[in-house]
């Protein structure tokens, strides 16, 4: 770059930075009224106003920049409303489809209790390996401990739950 490739990338600079103090708070409003919600109006308007600094050296050439980045930002307040509505559809139709809860026997009713009264680690490993069918060398990455650490939670577990349940941990 020459000096005068520099000076005019500062003077660029110095226009956005004043744009952007000018109209920043004018955009976050029509934004505000647009999506109804400050903090998703705040970061549409942040998002508008990055897309024009990117642009800058283009737009500040327009005859009127500030439009610019309004066209952006309502477009963007458009898109995050459609993304919003499909989110809450698609909330709405999974709560539909949820399945209902596996019936259970007394058995395992009793078994499930006695997992959820271990300490968290033993009811964590229990689980992985009975309800999830993990092995060992699984458990151990899932949970970031040592295999070693995974047989000792599992041995300790199947004690308290045999312990619980009135058998032996052979059971």
């Amino acid at each position: 770059m020459t000096g005068a490739d520099d000076l005019e990338a500062v003077e660029a600079t110095e226009g956005f930075d004043a744009f952007y103090r000018r109209e920043y708070q004018r955009v976050v409003r029509l934004a505000f009224t647009l999506t109804g919600r400050r903090d998703v109006a705040e970061e549409l308007a942040q998002e508008g106003f990055l897309a024009c600094h990117r642009r800058w050296d283009r737009i500040a050439g327009y005859d009127d920049p500030a439009a610019w980045v309004r066209r952006v930002v309502t477009n963007r307040c458009i898109s995050s409303g459609r993304r919003h509505v499909t989110e809450l559809r698609l909330i709405a139709r999974l709560s539909r489809e949820r399945p209902a809860p596996p019936r259970l026997t007394g058995d395992a009713d009793r078994f499930l209790d006695a997992v959820r009264r271990l300490p968290r680690r033993q009811a964590q490993v229990v689980a992985l390996t009975y309800i999830d069918d993990l092995d060992v060398r699984g458990i151990a990455a899932i949970l970031g401990i040592g295999e070693e650490s995974v047989r000792t939670h599992l041995r300790r577990g199947r004690a308290a739950v045999a312990a619980r349940l009135g058998g032996t941990d052979d059971d």
